[in-house]
């Protein structure tokens, strides 16, 4: 009987092709701006338009009361940066398996190299986008108008931004895995993300709908990780000067273990189907 390959050998195995990910990684990015005139600048350009479309279109539903939100443009763009990189990441990691087809019938590289060179490559792009909410924040502190106060705290924005990859990490991986075999996942997936976008605080707040905090309809929506890690985002970056006050431990410890979850699940199940992937690709 064969024996399970053991996790030093999985990490060496790994280690053998990280400059193999690299590659893919730095492929994704050149191919997301390719025959595009103004490149690696719609980093920059798409998150912040989008702000302010959505931002013209709900400050006056939601933005009005200042108390509960600081600043709305900063607010919105907050989340909608960390939503827009775990839906583009776990598509592009859905997708990952089939689209690197003839290369998998050719050549012998770990199959999980593709959709982790996916989410990683929209990880690093969402880096460089975030450097667009650093340039609007700091343009509402030189105006004056509803600043943003920041304080050393800020620095523990790290900590939803890493629960965050390791979630579309498992989301992803799982996915791959169904994607090969099952294609509709692909269209149910569209209609699950415009599901989550408006089942995330993302241009609303709880209590703007009506949620009594508590309430069941509230303890429902909290379900969704998303809403607890951009809460965690939103408490360092808006409100670092009184980051505890607005930190939830709950929320971390809920999220973490949802992540780490998903994680297990997408690599065992990943590991578990990867040799049937030929037979339906």
């Amino acid at each position: 009987m064969a024996k399970k390959p053991t996790f030093s050998k999985h990490t060496g195995n790994f280690m053998k092709y990280r400059y193999l990910l690299g590659e893919l990684v730095m492929k994704n990015i050149k191919l997301q701006y390719r025959n595009s005139v103004l490149g690696v600048l719609w980093t920059f350009l798409q998150p912040l338009l989008t702000m302010i479309v959505l931002a013209f279109v709900f400050n006056n539903l939601f933005g009005r009361d200042s108390a509960k939100v600081v600043n709305y443009p900063v607010y919105l763009l907050s989340g909608r940066l960390l939503h827009q990189f775990f839906v583009q990441s776990t598509k592009r990691a859905m997708k990952s398996i089939r689209s690197h087809t003839s290369i998998i019938k050719k050549v012998y590289v770990p199959k999980y190299i593709y959709p982790m060179a996916g989410i990683l490559s929209n990880f690093v792009t969402f880096l460089i986008s975030i450097i667009v909410l650093v340039a609007v924040m700091t343009f509402y502190n030189i105006i004056k108008v509803n600043p943003v106060a920041v304080s050393w705290q800020i620095i523990f924005a790290v900590v939803p931004i890493i629960v965050l990859f390791f979630l579309s990490l498992g989301v992803g991986m799982i996915l791959a895995t169904l994607d090969v075999f099952f294609k509709d996942v692909e269209n149910l997936y569209d209609i699950f993300t415009l599901l989550l976008f408006y089942l995330t605080p993302i241009v609303y707040t709880i209590d703007r709908l009506g949620f009594a905090e508590g309430s069941w309809q509230a303890s429902l929506l909290k379900l969704n990780p998303m809403y607890g890690i951009i809460g965690m985002f939103r408490a360092a970056i808006i409100h670092s000067t009184e980051f505890m006050a607005y930190f939830s431990v709950e929320d971390l410890i809920y999220c973490s273990v949802f992540a780490l979850v998903c994680c297990a699940i997408g690599f065992a199940a990943f590991y578990k189907k990867q040799d049937k992937f030929i037979l339906h690709i």
